[in-house]
């Protein structure tokens, strides 16, 4: 990143109980973070939070990444069934729309690998001007994942970003991941 004042802004919430009291060493959002660098070509910059498996928490870091700048927030854990997983319900507080087409997806490609993939709740929403999107815990889950929806990432922020000044322009690595945009986008 050369000029990180020109970079896109892209949060990494971990959520983790275990791993916010150091009991634990994150791996999801280092996770994600390489995937990011892999697969961008433009110019980017992270700001990544790790908090509990608490509802609160979970809604003031994607509010604060949202209010930061950031053009997409992207979480790690917190997606399951177990009664301390609330990361979707706080995606759900935080945006002011859903996208519940991120999740199906995630789903249906997660299916391809572990039939507990039905367990996942994941989901995708906007939170002021950045695009959140809920990934699962495991590293090779959160590729998996990310594969199967960052081609539609970069329209949907420059969507976000209409009528905006000096939009944010996420652009990929065409060997690796091709994203969508319709002609003259």
């Amino acid at each position: 990143m050369n000029d990180p004042a020109a970079a896109a802004r892209i949060g990494i919430v971990t959520v983790s109980d275990r791993a916010s009291r150091g009991d634990y060493v994150d791996e999801g959002g280092p996770a994600i973070r390489a995937y990011l660098t892999e697969v961008l070509a433009s110019e980017w910059q992270a700001l990544e939070r790790l908090v509990p498996d608490e509802r609160a928490a979970i809604v003031a870091a994607i509010r604060d990444l949202a209010a930061a700048g950031c053009c997409l927030v992207v979480t790690t854990g917190g997606t399951g069934p177990a009664p301390r997983d609330v990361t979707p319900e706080a995606t759900e507080m935080a945006c002011t729309k859903l996208l519940p087409g991120f999740g199906e997806r995630m789903r249906a490609v997660s299916l391809e690998y572990v039939p507990t993939a039905i367990l996942s709740r994941q989901t995708a929403g906007i939170c002021g001007t950045a695009l959140v999107v809920n990934l699962p815990g495991r590293p090779k889950s959160i590729c998996e994942c990310l594969d199967a929806v960052f081609p539609a990432i970069p329209y949907c922020v420059d969507l976000i970003h209409t009528g905006h000044p000096a939009p944010p322009r996420l652009e990929t690595r065409p060997e690796r991941l091709v994203a969508f945009r319709p002609k003259g986008s």
